[in-house]
């Protein structure tokens, strides 16, 4: 008896390996999730491991990174001479052009890279990441040895788009600062090639003027002439991208770019919240309508709960020291009150009402494994601004794994309510109307500018009267992004969740 199970045992074992071992690594490594129970089979996730599968192969003969034949900075500096400047722009272009040629002669054309949109839930961060893990540096000698999954071994990089972006106009602010009038586009694009040949970037999405200018040029530069593989997941589809943006038509040829040398793989059927299917444990989200200003047992109650959270020696208000200054990109600080080695506290004020962005959260992300936020107030039309500061602050978190522990006055599932936006018109004078909608929605990271004086405030680039662009993409885009603010609240909220 005891000999036939094990004999039925070693079939199993080896029906498993060749079912893993006769796909692709993506597929493998989806099967051993969904065998694990980590996972829950979804056919447009099988799909779509097929199509990651098939993007691995063909990295094996991805071109290299050329040999940059001229030095992008010499055109600041040959002549003020408008003929010269033309002469020296042209002499650049048709180097570029032979160099091209030169690589698609020797190499083929380039793989094509994959851009996977969809509703918040349905595992496309997870298959990227599958796909991710799946492709070796250089100097990893950790590759698997079976031939049917030889691993592609090529530099790579992961990152959230909002993060990437502002690293982009961090190297161009650096590049600038030594060269007034050169150009830094290729200059970065060159950068960012030779750190990176593939790039996965997570929640795609343009809602900034300076972003949209910027991403046709630099995505040209480095799919064209640098040769890198590019990634991406959204909520969006490419056609509604930048969608109502200033100078839209401007932004267009991106799209088309994008269409050109990418798969579109549309995930939009896929209804299933997968993270909503591993409910929160209670012990990052705490919520009563008499805690913040009514019943003195419930606040007690839950400050205890959050100073358990909070352990350790404390620094700032509490002990009397000033706190401390987090650095942030471009020269800027954020100042934390109160602290201690591993956690950072806060009111709902403090990070939400402040004109802070992306750059502030990832730092104070980078600095602290556990966030506390008290006194987080429902989230209506009457908190657009605050709304979108704090669901980028829930991005900055869930892509570093930083445990974000919230008190709030309603239930998670009554956090958020949608909005419905408009620009009315008055005497030439134009107002953003928005209304509430009822029903759950996220936003986008915040420009910053500094002005002569040295004081900091957010960009405005709609060209209307009291109207940033933020502001009206975001009131029109929170039904998107409220759902995967909610649903990765959730999924923070699980026992394992942290770092």
């Amino acid at each position: 008896m005891i000999k036939k199970m094990m004999i039925k045992a070693m079939i199993a074992q080896r029906h498993f390996a060749r079912r893993c071992f006769s796909k692709g690594p993506v597929a493998a490594a989806y099967e051993l999730k969904v065998d694990a129970g980590e996972a829950r089979r979804d056919e447009a996730q099988v799909a779509l491991a097929a199509k990651f599968d098939a993007l691995h192969e063909s990295l094996a003969s991805l071109p290299p990174v050329p040999v940059r034949a001229y030095n992008p900075t010499k055109s600041s500096y040959i002549s003020s001479s408008s003929l010269l400047l033309l002469l020296a722009r042209s002499l650049a272009s048709a180097q570029s052009f032979l160099r091209k040629k030169f690589h698609l002669w020797l190499f083929g054309p380039p793989p094509r890279g994959m851009y996977i949109h969809g509703p918040v839930g349905v595992g496309k961060s997870f298959l990227m990441d599958l796909f991710y893990a799946s492709v070796t540096v250089p100097d990893d000698d950790s590759c698997c040895n079976n031939d049917s999954h030889k691993q592609a071994k090529i530099t790579k990089r992961r990152v959230h788009f909002h993060e990437f972006m502002l690293d982009v106009h961090h190297r161009i602010f650096v590049y600038k600062q030594k060269h007034p009038r050169g150009d830094a586009i290729p200059v970065v694009a060159q950068q960012l090639a030779q750190e990176a040949q593939l790039l996965c970037f997570d929640e795609f999405q343009v809602t900034e003027i300076a972003d949209a200018m910027i991403l046709k040029r630099l995505f040209s530069l480095l799919i064209s002439d640098w040769n890198v593989v590019i990634v991406a997941t959204s909520n969006r589809a490419p056609d509604a991208l930048y969608e109502r943006g200033i100078n839209r038509s401007l932004f267009l040829p991106f799209i088309d770019l994008l269409r050109q040398t990418s798969d579109i793989i549309s995930m939009e059927d896929s209804q299933n919240d997968y993270r909503l299917e591993n409910r929160a444990d209670g012990q990052s989200y705490f919520w009563s309508n008499k805690g913040v200003h009514g019943d003195n047992n419930i606040n007690h109650n839950l400050q205890a709960k959050l100073e358990k959270i909070f352990g350790g020696a404390v620094s700032g208000i509490a002990s009397g020291t000033e706190g401390e200054s987090i650095p942030v990109l471009f020269g800027r600080t954020v100042q934390v009150a109160r602290l201690n080695d591993r956690c950072a506290w806060f009111d709902f004020s403090d990070l939400c009402y402040q004109p802070l962005g992306a750059a502030d959260y990832i730092s104070l992300c980078r600095r602290f494994s556990v966030i506390i936020m008290e006194r987080v107030p429902q989230l209506d039309a009457n908190h657009l601004n605050e709304a979108r500061r704090f669901v980028t602050l829930i991005d900055a978190c869930y892509e570093s794994r930083t445990r974000l522990v919230l008190t709030a006055q309603v239930p998670l599932d009554e956090l958020f309510v949608d909005f419905e936006a408009q620009v009315e018109s008055s005497d030439g004078d134009e107002e953003l109307i928005v209304n509430d909608k009822g029903g759950n929605s996220s936003s986008f990271a915040t420009t910053m500018i500094r002005t002569k004086e040295g004081k900091y405030y957010e960009w405005s680039a709609t060209g209307l009267i009291g109207v940033s662009l933020a502001q009206l993409s975001a009131a029109n885009d929170l039904a998107f992004s409220f759902r995967r603010a909610a649903s990765r609240l959730v999924e923070m909220g699980g026992k394992e969740w942290g770092r």
